[in-house]
């Protein structure tokens, strides 16, 4: 799919983004999503290849609409213990706007391999941002021993996961600001010399 979307894939997009955060991601088939969209299923196959590409063009479709790029920036120009920080801060603050979609695709991708590819690749951007943080702290110094940075960013993907998110928000009723605040806390404890 191109960058921008075209009208017919915005409507597409549109619909199944509504449905699997109204839906929890149970029962979303494609015809649900060409009704909601006005179109056809067989418009929905004319642009996008599968319904896995469908999945993925959908979470990516929420990343535009939420502007993720911009709220990530103060990452991306963060290195050492600040970036650990602002990783946190933009995981934490970005979690609540996508968690509708993010536990739909948790409950779908035990059944459905299109949910559980847009998952997988979803978690592999998290990681890989994971990955960059550690990289980052080991890189100006601030790496405590004895971390690899494999066995750290496995540690700090784990601690920042969706079902964490959704344990001490949901269930533990933590607003997000006490976990940016405590899980900045924990990482700096765990990771920082």
């Amino acid at each position: 799919m191109s960058t921008e979307p075209s009208e017919t894939q915005t409507k597409i997009l549109s619909a199944a983004l509504d449905l699997l955060v109204r839906n929890a991601g149970k029962d979303v088939r494609m015809s649900d999503i060409a009704g909601a969209a006005g179109v056809s299923r067989q418009a929905i196959y004319l642009n996008f290849e599968s319904r896995s590409d469908l999945m993925i063009a959908t979470v990516q479709y929420g990343d535009r609409i939420n502007n993720a790029a911009s709220q990530v920036q103060p990452w991306r120009d963060a290195e050492g213990t600040a970036k650990l920080d602002a990783w946190i801060k933009f995981w934490g603050n970005y979690l609540p706007q996508i968690f509708g979609v993010a536990k739909a695709l948790m409950i779908a991708k035990e059944t459905d391999e299109a949910a559980a590819a847009a998952w997988d690749n979803r978690m592999t951007d998290v990681r890989n941002s994971c990955r960059k943080t550690i990289e980052s702290l080991s890189h100006t110094g601030h790496l405590a021993d004895p971390w690899t940075i494999k066995q750290a960013t496995d540690v700090l993907w784990a601690l920042l996961s969706v079902a964490n998110y959704e344990q001490l928000t949901v269930t533990a009723k933590w607003s997000t600001r006490q976990y940016v605040k405590h899980m900045q806390t924990s990482a700096r404890r765990l990771f920082v010399a």
